[in-house]
């Protein structure tokens, strides 16, 4: 079905202030987030019907984001509510965070592989710098325990711009009648965190916006071809350029990112805002360690 030409950006616009919104929820209400991930398993069978059981990587992106929002939202939960019992101990450890970590890891791995098979190798090249230079899980990726359990990831602003345009160009080679949908997710996930003057909640923008769009993708898949689509935008010469242009603009950002962990400026240089101001303080203190975690009071028992 053809749709007049001005229901896009007016689709476009609704639709990202409707994933604001739902960021939002998503954030301040941690057991409701992750029970809303649980129930979304029930559109299983919608999966099944609208995705290829050959399109490997619809069905991987579908499960490596879904089911770790249900992980992340238990890890929320233990942040939160301190309970004393073995398994939310547990969770209230370090390797956590590397699981949250290697999650976005894998995200983002998948779609460069997917960039390779296609061709667009430069931009591909640009996924794999991002999968380089994501901050590690121990140091950089921690849960909020004073307030709603956020997921708190100190990513730099060059980083989270070079996800949105790889991101951005991965979709435009890959998915052309879906690209303006998911241009409204990735300006989600980067105007949230700058209303919320928060930047390291970058990535709880992107995965509830990303775990939204995936499942109105795969249980409504003429949703997005019908009000917005951009299949016309398409234009292979663009794909190619956009995607060198990612790659080049990666190359610098490696050295900054090695230069900064090799001179022992990361854990200032990560964090921003009110986030570094904490973060130093604390240190100065002594009432954190490097890793940004509170430091148990002499004679008390870790």
């Amino acid at each position: 079905m053809t749709v007049p030409v001005w229901v896009t950006p007016i689709s476009m616009a609704v639709y990202i202030v409707l994933l604001l919104l739902l960021t939002e929820f998503m954030r301040t209400h941690y057991r409701t987030s992750m029970w809303v991930w649980v129930v979304s398993l029930i559109t299983v069978p919608l999966w099944i019907i609208n995705i290829p059981g050959d399109d490997w990587f619809r069905w991987a992106k579908n499960l490596s984001v879904i089911l770790p929002l249900i992980f992340a939202g238990i890890g929320r939960i233990a942040a939160v509510e301190n309970k004393d019992t073995p398994f939310w101990r547990t969770m209230r450890k370090r390797w956590v965070r590397w699981v949250l970590y290697g999650i976005v890891f894998c995200n983002i791995a998948e779609a460069t592989l997917r960039d390779f098979e296609m061709g667009n190798v430069m931009n591909a090249m640009a996924g794999l710098i991002l999968c380089i230079t994501m901050p590690f899980g121990d140091k950089y990726w921690k849960y909020d325990t004073s307030s709603h359990g956020e997921i708190l990831s100190y990513t730099v602003p060059m980083w989270n711009f070079l996800y949105t345009t790889w991101n951005a160009c991965f979709v435009y080679a890959e998915g052309h009648a879906y690209f303006a949908s998911t241009c409204c997710i990735l300006a989600a996930a980067e105007l949230y965190p700058i209303i919320k003057r928060r930047p390291e909640l970058y990535i709880t923008g992107r995965i509830y916006t990303l775990g939204a769009h995936l499942l109105l993708r795969s249980c409504f898949p003429a949703l997005f071809p019908t009000i917005m689509n951009s299949e016309a935008w398409f234009n292979p010469d663009v794909m190619f350029w956009w995607g060198a242009i990612n790659g080049i603009l990666g190359l610098p950002f490696v050295f900054w990112y090695c230069y900064q962990l090799h001179m022992g400026k990361a854990d200032v240089t990560f964090r921003r805002g009110i986030a570094r101001e904490k973060y130093l303080e604390g240190r100065a203190n002594g009432t954190i360690d490097e890793y940004g975690d509170p430091v148990e009071p002499a004679g008390k028992p870790a």
